[in-house]
């Protein structure tokens, strides 16, 4: 058939026509993060409660997962056979619940916003589905848990959160029968979420590592943004979505990407007799450590059957309130850095402030890179004064001995210009192992990636690794010429996993070991009696898992130019 040539009219036309959609089609995936006004409030907050709660609380035992039975495409079993784990809710009453006393509690604690375990992988729903019979208001109890918190919440100005989990080892149909029907229920759950109790500030998944094929996440997040413009959603649903949530351990210094650290108090997410928990120290450390990393902490409390939260807990948590009202300022609203956390502690920034927090007991003197900022006045948050010093080189905080606080010790800096502007550089002036060659006994997977010289280099997200199951190995460093040393930077990737190191200096045929040292963590500034060598060894004597270092620096000794 013959088709005649469109003329140039006719093109421009079209183009006319089209050309106007192109933005609204660039922006079709807008829906999937959260705008940044949205953000802000959470990021202000820093610090929430998290709830994991239900009829497992009447065993004591880990919710969801101690449930027997099969989990399909996950594996493993639970301790309590599904008969009766599938069973607890019809002898779940928990006439101690107080909606409002819960709140009262997160209030007491400093903390800005609740997100509560609507329905955990074991299937229970804490609220009243019309979707399924295993629900609370099916419970001796008989009543909407998720109706009860969420009023209060709205009540008390607190934040209100959901967690929902989009796997459900009670359901017939996950990863079985028709995976239609189980889309069709598990969007029906999040529409009642969304649309049942009033505002709803965040959406926390748990997805299992499940894709975001299997929920059908982009759709899923669409339905939810649409039913609540405002919400936020984490990134365990296959897709990144608003922030990242490392789990039981405090996230990287991360200040690119929003992010949140969901811990314990105790050892168990859900309710668990005499069950360890976490010190007022080490409470106060695992707020202070996710501020200075740019994250916020999501700390877990899990009631007892009777609805109520554990005393001690109650205890504890006020500890940390009390705590918060003194020094609140230098978390809530503020920025991580400039300076990268270290084993002395971490660091919060707002406007032309910075606030060190020097969390390591007994250490009066801390060493900080410099930065494109001038301190003009410093000051200790407490009786007593501290002494800054300032080059070039870097930056040295001297507390008295007298002057240091059991919690955290804290020093104001005052800054010539927004501390955003400050930007502290890794303390590379002077670094005699900067870009030289370096070889190590274990690359992970033999990859450059993780090579020694990528603990070297000037990219902070690159690091050495060595395989899993590495115990113990060695960097060495070739100087170019002999050197004299006198300090060195060390840092930890991934936790505490060195527990024991050396550094060592080649001697011909053998290695003399000139420093030996225990844990590295997140940053370890170290100084020795001066030692000339050119060929240096890194020998890592023991570790939990295969080591993982950021960053690798020795320097000359302090004063030598």
């Amino acid at each position: 058939m013959y088709r005649s040539r469109p003329s140039a009219a006719h093109i421009l036309a079209l183009c006319a026509l089209i050309l106007p959609a192109l933005p609204a089609m660039a922006r079709d995936d807008a829906f999937l993060k959260a705008k940044p006004e949205d953000l802000a409030w959470w990021q202000n907050a820093r610090f929430g409660m998290f709830v994991h709660w239900g009829p497992v609380s009447l065993k004591g035992t880990e919710i969801g997962w101690s449930r027997g039975g099969e989990r399909r495409g996950i594996g493993g079993t639970g301790e309590i056979p599904v008969e009766e784990y599938d069973n607890l809710y019809k002898r779940f009453n928990p006439v101690g619940f107080d909606a409002d006393e819960w709140v009262r509690i997160a209030k007491a604690a400093g903390m800005k916003y609740l997100v509560f375990t609507s329905k955990h992988h074991d299937g229970f729903c804490e609220f009243d589905s019309a979707l399924t019979n295993y629900k609370i208001t099916n419970s001796p109890f008989g009543r909407d848990v998720v109706k009860e918190l969420a009023d209060a919440c709205h009540r008390a100005g607190l934040r209100l959160g959901f967690y929902y989990s989009p796997p459900d080892f009670h359901h017939p149909d996950f990863r079985a029968g028709s995976p239609v029907a189980y889309q069709r229920y598990l969007r029906g759950q999040l529409k009642e979420l969304c649309s049942n109790y009033g505002k709803v500030d965040i959406i926390w998944f748990d997805g299992l590592n499940g894709t975001a094929q299997e929920w059908n996440s982009a759709e899923l997040i669409r339905m939810i943004r649409r039913l609540q413009p405002h919400v936020l959603i984490n990134n365990r649903a296959g897709l990144p979505a608003d922030f990242d949530t490392p789990e039981q351990t405090i996230g990287r210094y991360q200040v690119d990407r929003p992010w949140e650290s969901c811990i314990t108090i105790c050892n168990q997410w859900a309710y668990k007799p005499n069950d360890t928990m976490k010190s007022l120290k080490e409470c106060i450390d695992t707020l202070v450590r996710c501020a200075g990393g740019d994250g916020n902490l999501l700390f877990n409390a899990g009631p007892m059957p009777t609805g109520a939260i554990e005393p001690r807990q109650v205890e504890r948590l006020r500890e940390m309130g009390k705590w918060l009202r003194r020094h609140g300022d230098t978390i809530y609203g503020t920025h991580g850095g400039p300076f990268r956390p270290g084993a002395w502690g971490a660091a919060t920034s707002v406007g032309d402030r910075v606030y060190v927090h020097i969390l390591a007991p007994d250490v009066t003197e801390v060493t900080l890179p410099p930065m494109d900022a001038r301190i003009v006045h410093a000051r200790l948050l407490a009786d007593g004064e501290a002494a800054v010093e300032q080059t070039d080189d870097r930056i040295t905080i001297s507390v008295p001995k007298e002057c240091l606080q059991e919690l955290d010790t804290i020093v104001e800096l005052r800054l010539d210009r927004p501390a955003a502007e400050a930007n502290a550089r890794p303390m590379r002036s002077g670094s005699l192992a900067f870009r030289e060659p370096a070889t190590a006994s274990n690359v992970c997977g033999g990859s450059p990636v993780y090579g020694p010289s990528a603990a070297l280099d000037d990219d902070p997200d690159t690091r050495w690794a060595t395989d899993y199951g590495v115990y113990h190995a060695y960097m060495d460093l070739d100087l170019g010429a002999e050197q004299l040393i006198g300090r060195a930077y060390l840092s930890e990737a991934c936790g505490n996993r060195v527990q024991s190191f050396e550094l060592q200096a080649n001697e011909g045929d053998t290695w003399r070991t000139f420093y030996a040292g225990k844990q590295i963590g997140e940053g370890l500034n170290i100084e020795f009696p001066p030692v000339r060598a050119r060929e240096v060894r890194l020998n890592i004597l023991e570790a939990t898992e295969g080591p993982t270092l950021w960053e690798v620096q020795l320097l000359a000794p302090s004063g030598a130019k």
